[in-house]
């Protein structure tokens, strides 16, 4: 019951005391040793009965005082004890007010998710310090040593020291670009979890969870920022583009997540989309997907991640793969293209126009797509191409596109569905959808 309950405790305090702590001593390795040294001693002392009413403030208090004792065992000890002494007589005069500790928690997302850090130390980062996985935890999920990934991890700390990374909420005016680079590194956890790059596992569904909870946490603290355009209650423009954005990814997930048991088979095959059990997907996932999109849309800004869920809800709520609305489907990724000139989202939109047009036509886009070379290594294009030309019957063009496929595809569940479709070939149907959906 011990371990249970200060397991609790740190899934809900890990982020709010990390970021009050990275603020009182202005160092995030600090910080964490002192947060960790907390729950170590919470884990000791807590049992039934004996859990405190507050195991926040209880832990931040424990943490300052293990913090001041490592300070005085280094030098750093004269120029960050007057700071961390301040903040503990302020803590001492009542709880912070809720709007700091929101700044405290933005603050830290922003700071590890800065452009000024490497795309995969950004990842590693927000995983550690706002998520709290372990080292071996993040280490495991990308398929790396786990010194890997300490040494990793040591380095974009030394680059946040060396380079002046802030740990800071932006400027009004700067809100939307920094979100941007926050909520790809969400996008990106949650991507490799909906289709693990390496493995023999299709999801990762540790992954998938923890983006999300993400895109909530930081939904709910933009949500918390106050109104200072003079209206009450009203959100800036800039606060505004950022929260639409935000919501519309955490829809995106959602709604797309909604179907994750039905994907691999019981013998851990893939299976595609078209061919799922929909009665096995999570209607209530669905439903809070489809009212935190309304929500999205609701603010009046319409980015990428509210067009992409707005796709994932029309998928989402089809009765079945034939009634699917494939017409509204392809308006929504033109309007997604004049958003994003991305050859990805070409693609999508020429298996749309196959669904729609036939795969004569879905091919010929593809074509287009193709001539532009930069998703000659993207192995999704490959396979969709395979899957239109062996609905054509063009058995050894189709051949050939699913040997690329698999020779750039690192996943061992997606390697396997692709060899079987390549093996048979010699009984090909024109019926099924391209493969690039997963």
């Amino acid at each position: 019951m011990r371990v249970s309950r200060v397991a609790q405790v740190f899934a809900a305090e890990w982020p709010v005391l990390v970021a009050t702590l990275r603020r009182d001593l202005g160092d995030l390795d600090l910080a964490e040793e002192a947060a960790q040294d907390a729950f170590v001693e919470a884990a000791a002392r807590w049992g039934p009965g004996t859990t405190p009413n507050r195991p926040g403030a209880w832990l931040l208090t424990t943490a300052r005082r293990r913090a001041i004792d490592r300070l005085r065992r280094e030098q750093r000890f004269a120029q960050r004890l007057p700071a961390l002494l301040d903040a503990a007589d302020a803590a001492g005069r009542g709880p912070r007010p809720a709007g700091d500790l929101v700044d405290d928690q933005l603050a830290l997302i922003f700071g590890c998710c800065h452009p000024a850090l490497d795309p995969q130390s950004r990842v590693a980062l927000t995983l550690r310090e706002v998520c709290g996985l372990s080292t071996g935890q993040i280490a495991a999920s990308f398929l790396v040593p786990s010194p890997t990934l300490g040494k990793r991890l040591v380095r974009a700390k030394a680059k946040i020291r060396t380079a002046g990374v802030p740990f800071a909420v932006p400027a009004r005016d700067q809100l939307p670009a920094r979100c941007a680079e926050v909520l790809r590194v969400i996008y990106l956890i949650f991507t490799e979890g909906h289709t693990s790059t390496d493995g023999p596992a299709l999801v990762r569904g540790d992954l998938c969870d923890e983006a999300r909870w993400l895109a909530s946490l930081l939904a709910g603290l933009l949500s918390q920022l106050p109104a200072v355009d003079g209206v009450a209650g009203t959100p800036t423009h800039e606060r505004a583009v950022a929260l639409a954005e935000t919501l519309g990814l955490q829809a995106l997930m959602l709604l797309t997540d909604a179907r994750r048991s039905t994907r691999i088979d019981q013998g851990g095959r893939l299976v595609l989309l078209e061919e799922q059990d929909r009665t096995r997907w999570d209607r209530g996932l669905i439903a809070q997907g489809q009212a935190v999109l309304t929500r999205a849309l609701a603010l009046g800004h319409v980015g990428a991640y509210q067009l992409e869920a707005t796709i994932a809800a029309l998928h989402a709520t089809a009765a079945s793969w034939a009634s699917t609305d494939w017409v509204a489907i392809s308006q929504l990724y033109e309007q997604l293209l004049l958003l994003e000139s991305s050859d990805v989202v070409a693609l999508n939109a020429a298996v749309a126009t196959s669904m729609i047009d036939g795969p004569a036509a879905g091919l010929a886009a593809i074509e287009s797509v193709r001539e532009r070379g930069t998703l000659e290594d993207y192995r999704y294009l490959h396979a969709a191409r395979a899957d239109l030309l062996r609905r054509l019957g063009d058995l050894d063009r189709a051949a050939a596109a699913y040997r690329r496929a698999i020779e750039l595809t690192g996943n061992e569940a997606e390697r396997r569905f692709l060899s079987d479709r390549l093996a048979s070939l010699g009984s090909a149907t024109p019926n099924g959808g391209a493969e690039s959906r997963r």
